[in-house]
């Protein structure tokens, strides 16, 4: 049998609505209260309705304290708690003058007690229920400012982090994207008219899925390797043979959910500092896989690791997180914010370079996908395969470098 969705709606999220049912809960068991303690103590069933007009009195009272209130509720302190005095001392001595005075019809011609006398012997009750009254309506609307300005406060800094995350997201790297608009004009200056038309459909497409992302977004790993796939056919047909990759993805890991984008400007790197310095090129290393309810990816290069430039671009970056001033455009410190960001201190970044050359990016996030949040077991491997080369290029033969409210 089909069950409907059961969603609780927060108690405040109607404040008039919350008033009323305060009021109602409130002043219905003052009643059953005084109800129940003359019943026990052996009075008559007749003083139940002096009981019962004497808390309708209450109730309208504190009606119109709570327009009195709303009124000085934003004002300054030493006015507001000062006023809050004056009308609680006026409405209790109102209170008790309409009791005393029905207590005074109810008990004609068996008590020969004073108006002044009654007054007195009964101001006790109204003092508690207003003084009670007045505490609980000042500590709610003091609970749902301190809510709201927590509420705002949050909203204030997700705008804030999607903010940032949009200035690091749409960070396009101008190294890469120059060379790809210098190979495309090379081509066309050489009337290769082809292959700068395979070029420019490439780098049209990997804009447009970049771009089309929202700012922030998550992805799969699979979608992820999608997109480097673009980037990556861009490049082969810049640097063709010198440009070889590797990818080691597990089963499990395809699923495996990161943010957008995460992976294309470590993979950019390795293609500027290993591939493009080197005449014989590089190779490209991705390898995934999830261990014990963490993914963890790892792009590692053959070039020749931290040395000259790249040592201070790269290497500072990576143990720094400053500001990217070189021409790496999105680097290592992008990469860095974006995990801190997402995972705040659940994630590890890490990078190495090997003696005999080599520059390796380490990344431990929490294993999460679409259906289920966080990943127990983990994953069998499974056999790794290169990752499929796109379809060679023809030849270009060059190598271009508010407070509660009543509706009383």
């Amino acid at each position: 049998m089909a069950v409907l969705p059961f969603q609780p709606t927060p108690f405040f999220a109607n404040k008039n609505r919350a008033f009323w049912n305060l009021q109602l809960a409130g002043w219905g068991g003052a009643l059953l209260l005084r109800a129940s303690a003359a019943i026990a103590n052996g009075q008559p069933l007749d003083l139940l309705a002096v009981i019962i007009v004497t808390t309708i009195t209450g109730f309208s009272i504190s009606l119109v304290l709570s327009v009195v209130y709303r009124q000085l509720i934003n004002r300054q302190p030493i006015f507001t708690w000062g006023m809050t005095l004056l009308a609680l001392l006026a409405a209790v001595a109102l209170y008790a003058s309409i009791e005393a005075w029905v207590q005074g019809i109810y008990s004609a011609g068996v008590s020969d007690s004073t108006f002044a006398q009654r007054f007195i012997g009964l101001i006790y009750i109204p003092a508690t229920l207003l003084g009670g009254w007045t505490a609980l309506y000042f500590a709610t609307n003091y609970f749902l400012t301190v809510e709201e300005q927590a509420d705002r406060l949050e909203r204030l800094e997700a705008q804030a982090t999607s903010a940032q995350l949009a200035m690091l997201r749409y960070q396009l790297n101008p190294h890469f994207l120059f060379n790809t608009l210098n190979s495309i004009s090379t081509l066309v200056l050489l009337k290769q008219t082809e292959p700068a038309n395979a070029m420019l459909s490439r780098l049209s497409a990997f804009l447009r899925h970049t771009l089309i992302m929202e700012p922030g977004s998550t992805v799969t790993l699979a979608e992820e390797i999608e997109t480097l796939q673009l980037y990556l056919d861009i490049e082969r047909m810049r640097f063709e043979d010198r440009l070889r990759t590797n990818f080691a993805i597990e089963d499990a890991a395809n699923d495996a959910l990161l943010p957008s984008m995460l992976l294309q400007p470590l993979v950019e790197n390795a293609v500027k500092y290993a591939v493009s310095p080197q005449e014989e090129g590089a190779r490209i290393d991705l390898t995934a896989k999830v261990q014990s309810g963490r993914l963890k990816v790892q792009v590692s290069d053959t070039g020749p690791g931290l040395k000259g430039p790249r040592q201070g671009d790269l290497l500072a970056l990576a143990k720094k997180g400053g500001a990217d001033t070189s021409s790496t455009g999105v680097g290592l410190a992008n990469i860095r914010n974006r995990l801190m960001q997402a995972y705040g201190d659940n994630h590890r970044f890490e990078t190495s370079s090997g003696s005999g050359g080599g520059f390796t990016v380490s990344i431990d996030i929490p294993f999460e996908t679409a259906d289920k949040p966080t990943a127990e077991a983990e994953s069998e491997p499974t056999h790794s395969q290169p990752a499929e080369p796109a379809q060679p290029s023809p030849s270009v033969g060059f190598r271009p470098g508010r407070p509660m409210e009543s509706n009383a």
